[in-house]
């Protein structure tokens, strides 16, 4: 038997090593358990989507920064991840495609938890329990108890496209006329201006602009018409991304942070004139 020279040896493990480093072979190779927290550390930036214009969950200033309950929480998040920020506003109807193309690392902005969004991406949360409102400058509309109310040919009726809004107002008031629009601030000028009766949204952000545009006759619906549980949604294929961002919100919810910054947003109105 001939006996293995030195230089044979050496090339016979590189080629093990090299082979090593481009396949996976178990116990060898150690691949990272989160390709999304692997992007973030690299880029040592964190990218959330929101619609930056759903006061008081995410709205844009005057100047052009975006604030709110929801950039409060992402930006809480970055510092514990250690990196930074970058929010990246887009049409809500935008916001779901954008995580699942991997453009951003979530989306935090007012996104109702649904078996059809679960399908297509994880969620954590919720953080916020909401429920379908009413704005509206009718007297009529604003009493309503029940969906019945806004069933009506003669009703217009607006709201996002591609929300929970939109999918209520198919549902429940398929007689209505609806016109869907990309901005509650379109909304809202359409409720003001007469041109839709009124707009469907989650009760919060329904009851901020009654108050924010008292002036102009504007009626929120008391009582939501439904249930809604706000989330954060994450990328579906990364199960340790979502166990640290899950972490995260309990975290918040349990040393109290969560509730103060609900009363800061929902309570106070001193943030009003910076987007007015």
């Amino acid at each position: 038997m001939k006996r293995i020279g030195p230089a044979f040896f050496l090339a016979l493990v590189a080629i093990v090593f090299c082979a090593c480093s481009q396949h996976n072979l178990g116990t060898f190779v150690l691949t990272s358990p989160s390709p999304v927290l692997d992007r973030i550390q690299q880029r040592g930036e964190l990218v959330v989507a929101t619609a930056a214009g759903m006061p008081p969950l995410n709205m844009t200033t005057r100047d052009g920064k975006i604030i709110g309950l929801d950039a409060d929480l992402s930006r809480f998040l970055a510092d514990a991840m250690e990196v930074s920020l970058r929010l990246e506003p887009m049409a809500f109807s935008d916001l779901l495609p954008a995580l699942e193309a991997g453009k951003v690392d979530m989306v935090i902005s007012g996104v109702t938890i649904t078996v059809r969004r679960n399908r297509r991406v994880a969620f954590v949360g919720p953080y916020l329990i909401s429920g379908k409102g009413l704005l509206t400058r009718e007297a009529r509309l604003a009493a309503i108890k029940g969906p019945d109310g806004i069933n009506r040919a003669e009703v217009r009726l607006t709201a996002l496209k591609g929300s929970t809004s939109a999918d209520f107002i198919k549902t429940v008031a398929p007689r209505a006329q609806f016109l869907p629009v990309q901005t509650y601030a379109e909304a809202v000028t359409m409720v003001i201006d007469g041109r839709v009766d009124a707009m469907v949204a989650d009760q919060p952000i329904c009851l901020v602009s009654a108050a924010r545009h008292a002036n102009q006759g504007l009626m929120a619906l008391v009582s939501p018409l439904t249930y809604e549980p706000i989330g954060i949604a994450l990328p579906a294929n990364d199960p340790l991304f979502v166990n640290l961002v899950d972490n995260f919100l309990t975290t918040l919810r349990d040393n109290g942070t969560l509730e103060h910054l609900k009363q800061q947003w929902f309570q106070k109105g001193d943030w009003w004139e910076q987007t007015q």
